[in-house]
């Protein structure tokens, strides 16, 4: 059965968040193992979400089961249907030899191109030429975690030069390789603590764009945010960056889109973080409707994980989610700030 990574280059964090999200592209790179059930499913396993401290990650069901285990039933973790095999078995194909063409999809399958494209979208979220990007994207990102220069992850991953991978990522955020080296090592990051009317604002950025906008911190929490990287105070070549900055958080509109980013985060933050920043000013959503945006409603619990996860307020902003019931929810700098924000921003 495919595997979306290798058992031993994913986190229990990222597994817990698939497992939240349902994700189904992780089915068969590991199984959830719910001890307070006695239990273990697959990923995608439609039930309810149980308790963390509850919870413990296997790579194989025979591993489960030597933990004393049993399979869910309502998952159906020993069957698979006939659409998941050919899903499978595309993803196999992909996985071996890249990119496929539909027809050549619907000929290893024997679905029409049309039918699998759907059955494949809905399986795993994105269309076949998407996930094979994705894929090739992830072969470069595990590279780069082993040690790899850029030059040689990109060769590594099937990329004919650097000019290839960035046209295909391009305004996409987090696909830069630089920022795939975990805790910025090797970047510079200049910064400033900036008065507006909302308090003191912190604003960083490197020489892509913003990586931290958070209010009432300084340089203790960026460096917290960024153990590894090199830390400068911002200079001249900032100013007029750090200037839209503030513009956009005191007079909010649809120029704070053109402030460029430069941001990491595992594949489903990044994907609500995208979202996040298609909802309109003035608007708002609930976690609910940001999960059911993202194809998958149930998954409002890992939507708020990412939330949480976003180093970049406002430019990404996790402001205009609010509770299921219309209440503000909450806000990492003060309900207060967030009032404000959506205030400014007429919602």
């Amino acid at each position: 059965m495919f595997h979306v990574k290798h058992y031993e280059n994913i986190t229990d964090e990222e597994r817990w968040q698939a497992a939240l999200a349902k994700d189904r592209r992780f089915d068969g790179a590991f199984v959830t193992g719910v001890h307070s059930t006695g239990i273990y499913c697959r990923p995608s396993c439609p039930a309810r979400a149980p308790h963390r401290k509850n919870v413990r990650f296997y790579a194989t069901p025979g591993d489960a089961e030597a933990a004393g285990l049993r399979a869910c039933k309502r998952c159906s973790l020993g069957s698979q249907s006939a659409e998941e095999a050919c899903v499978l078995a595309a993803i196999a194909a992909i996985r071996e030899g890249g990119a496929m063409t539909l027809d050549a999809l619907s000929e290893l399958t024997g679905y029409t191109p049309t039918h699998f494209q759907r059955l494949f979208k809905r399986t795993v979220g994105l269309s076949p030429a998407a996930f094979a990007r994705a894929l090739r994207e992830e072969r470069v990102r595990e590279a780069l975690a082993g040690g790899l220069g850029v030059t040689e992850a990109l060769a590594a991953a099937g990329y004919g030069g650097s000019e290839q991978f960035y046209a295909e990522t391009k305004g996409r955020m987090g696909m830069r390789p630089s920022d795939w080296t975990r805790g910025g090592a090797g970047r510079v990051i200049h910064w400033a603590v900036l008065a507006t009317s909302l308090g003191p604002m912190l604003v960083a950025a490197t020489e892509v764009g913003v990586c931290c906008l958070a209010f009432g911190e300084g340089e203790a929490e960026l460096r917290a945010r960024f153990p590894r990287a090199e830390l400068a105070p911002a200079g001249e070549a900032f100013r007029a960056l750090f200037a839209d900055v503030v513009q956009a958080v005191e007079q909010p509109g649809p120029g704070s889109a053109a402030i460029p980013l430069d941001v990491h985060g595992t594949a489903f933050q990044q994907r609500v973080w995208e979202e996040l920043r298609r909802i309109p000013a003035g608007e708002t959503r609930s976690y609910g409707e940001l999960a059911a945006a993202l194809g998958n409603p149930k998954a409002s619990r890992a939507v708020g994980g990412a939330n949480g996860a976003n180093n970049i307020a406002v430019l990404i902003p996790c402001h205009r989610v609010i509770a299921a019931d219309g209440t503000l929810g909450g806000y990492a700098y003060g309900l207060a700030i967030k009032a404000e924000l959506l205030k400014r921003e007429g919602a």
